[in-house]
């Protein structure tokens, strides 16, 4: 049976939908229809953490000494709280490492746009500095990825298209993490541990 480990924030737990929605949960469901035994995700993530809360909650986790498959989805919360773009690539790199420690295979996902939602257009904050800012981040996370030699899935694009969401109008609806769990799948292809 394969293992998944799960890192992140509300988007990883799918705040708003029912845990079976969430991506990690989407994503073991194809593995398993295309023959791959999978374990139900293990996820550390909560709504509004920022990587210095998820460093905080690894570090203080009882976890399997290994996984087969380790995702990382983290930084929507350190851009909204305002907090520096360094700051954030010091976390990540943090995290990254950890998670190369913890999983046979690392996978990065980009932040979603949280700007497009109707609650950004509807608050105090410009949309598109908000995209902006996500953009920076993403660039800093693929950067990080790409010299760690880890994958990068862009799903950003996607986030700023898609335009449904469930009633706190932040959170994606179940569909946008479908798509989500569909190109983390299809990345998977023919098993984890390739």
């Amino acid at each position: 049976m394969f293992s998944y480990l799960a890192l992140g924030d509300s988007y990883t737990i799918g705040e708003g939908v029912p845990l079976s929605d969430s991506y990690p949960y989407q994503t073991v469901q194809l593995l398993r229809r295309a023959g791959h035994e999978f374990l139900a995700p293990e996820i550390i993530a909560r709504t509004g953490w920022t990587t210095g809360e998820l460093i905080a909650a690894t570090e203080g986790t009882r976890l399997l000494s290994r996984y087969d498959l380790v995702t990382l989805l983290i930084g929507a919360n350190n851009q909204y709280r305002g907090h520096p773009a360094e700051e954030y690539g010091v976390g990540l790199e943090t995290l990254l490492v950890r998670a190369l420690g913890l999983g046979k295979r690392v996978i990065v996902l980009s932040i979603p746009d949280w700007g497009v939602s109707p609650f950004a257009e509807a608050g105090a904050r410009d949309p598109k500095r908000i995209s902006r800012e996500i953009d920076i981040f993403n660039a800093i996370a693929n950067n990080i990825a790409r010299h760690h030699h880890l994958p990068f899935i862009d799903i950003t694009p996607h986030s700023r298209a898609a335009g449904s969401f469930v009633s706190d109008g932040l959170h994606p609806a179940a569909d946008v993490y479908a798509f989500w769990a569909r190109q983390l799948a299809r990345h998977i292809g023919d098993g984890p541990a390739q």
